[in-house]
């Protein structure tokens, strides 16, 4: 043999060689296998009698449930561990921003309504929300049925600032009129979004419910408005300064409310004039019941300092005792309910039909008002002067007028009013308020009309 055919051979056999040993090696490890099996009883293979000696099938075992140990006093059911409010919070983005603030407001309010208080969260934001918000919406979802007012379930207060900053309320339908608030902001696209939310209090059973849930300029503004709205006197009166805004202006106020059947506008009800740390002034928009537009007025409300409570400093009823004198008194400007008296102070005035001291219902009504207003400090006093138009005689009109002041306080003190706090005097014709003829020197019954009544001076 040649050396390269050698060479050619050894190349050969080394390269076989390992897989010689491989197929010698596998072939032992099989007749080992079987050698065991053979030796192995039908229990200890887990035979179940395969008559065809085919291989089984076995299936794969899937993991079942990790078991924990029940620490003592732990519910064994309970297999989920709830998040926490942090823990939500953690996760949570700035929350949703849309055009329409209203229906932000109210998806919000329908999440609620679900139940899914972790969803709502989201599309409120983290900033908005505290660990102890979110843990008091979940037990009102779970005090449930967590329920929004079907008629109205969404409501405008008003501006903070002036087509930037805005409050809603969702109004829960429970017994005591609850309400979110929700602060919410307009960012550089146009969007809004929640910046800070405002829960209901806890009322205890008897316990007496705030005034006011929000304490800031807005806020103070809109529960006085309200108040006023709803003839509510004392609660009005206590939203004010008192030595800058008269009993007698909130009381006319009530009355112009409740007679002319105003309401604060749906849209828009408060826009902000300004708003600043100690002084703001906001511009109310009301409207009567068929929803069309009425009027507007300024309201002003002040504080000493930041952490001073606000005060209505101011109420500018120009506009509204214009509007007034349109709807209730047929465009006579001088049939209004409020007057300023020469002596200083607002005076209320009271009319009468001709030739009569019987009061009217309308009469009446503000009549209730003015004694809640004196049932509220039985020190103050008022003076309720009688007068007539121009026709009859001197004598007959002082007695007419003396008999209209006198029904006045009579109705009064059947109110429950203390007659110690009542003086009354009549003066006949000789202050009217307007002509009681024309230029031409013709009779003018509108003025007249006018001249029939009674004043109510509050002399405190």
């Amino acid at each position: 043999m040649s050396y390269q055919s050698y060479e050619s051979y050894e190349s050969r056999s080394s390269k076989a060689f390992p897989l010689i040993l491989a197929a010698i090696v596998a072939i032992g490890y099989v007749v080992f296998l079987l050698v065991k099996g053979m030796g192995q009883k039908p229990e200890e293979t887990g035979d179940t009698g395969n008559p065809s000696g085919a291989p089984e099938v076995v299936e794969p075992k899937i993991p079942g449930p990790i078991v924990i140990p029940d620490a003592p006093g732990e519910d064994p059911k309970e297999t989920v561990k709830e998040e926490s409010a942090e823990e939500i919070l953690k996760r949570l983005g700035v929350g949703v921003s849309a055009v329409d603030p209203e229906a932000l407001v109210e998806q919000i309010g329908r999440t609620l309504e679900k139940g899914e208080v972790a969803e709502a969260a989201k599309m409120i934001g983290s900033r908005a929300l505290t660990p102890d918000q979110l843990a008091r919406l979940r037990e009102m979802a779970a005090a449930g049925p967590f329920k929004l007012k079907a008629e109205r379930p969404v409501s405008e207060i008003g501006e903070l600032e002036i087509n930037r900053r805005a409050r809603w309320a969702l109004n829960i339908d429970d017994d005591f009129g609850s309400r979110i608030y929700f602060d919410l902001q307009r960012d550089l696209r146009g969007k809004w979004g929640v910046e800070k939310l405002i829960l209901p209090s806890v009322v205890e059973p008897g316990a007496t419910i705030p005034r006011a849930v929000m304490v800031d300029a807005l806020g103070i503004t809109h529960s006085f408005l309200e108040a006023a709205l709803s003839q509510d006197f004392e609660t009005a009166k206590s939203f004010v300064d008192l030595e800058q805004v008269s009993d007698a202006k909130i009381a006319g106020l009530c009355i112009i409310f409740e007679e002319a059947g105003y309401r604060l506008q749906i849209r828009k009800p408060l826009r902000a004039l300004f708003h600043r740390d100690t002084t703001a002034a906001f511009l109310a928009n009301v409207e009567v019941g068929d929803g069309s537009k009425a009027a507007q007025f300024g309201v002003s409300v002040q504080r000493d300092d930041v952490k001073s409570a606000w005060r209505v400093t101011e109420i500018n009823l120009d506009t509204l005792l214009a509007d007034y004198a349109d709807r209730v008194a047929g465009g006579d400007v001088y049939y209004t309910p409020l007057i300023r008296n020469p002596e200083g102070g607002d005076t209320l005035i009271l009319y009468f039909e001709f030739d009569t001291n019987e009061l009217t219902d309308r009469t009446k009504r503000q009549l209730g008002i003015v004694a809640l207003l004196l049932q509220t400090d039985v020190e103050k006093v008022l003076t309720i002067s009688g007068h007539t138009d121009a026709l009859g005689s001197e004598d007959y009109n002082r007695g007419l007028s003396e008999g209209r002041a006198k029904s006045v306080k009579e109705f009064l003190v059947s109110s429950g009013v203390n007659p110690e706090q009542i003086k009354t005097r009549g003066l006949g014709k000789t202050k009217p308020r307007r002509p009681n003829q024309t230029d031409s020197g013709e009779d003018d019954p509108a003025g007249r009309r006018a001249n029939r009544r009674t004043e109510i001076y509050l002399d405190f």
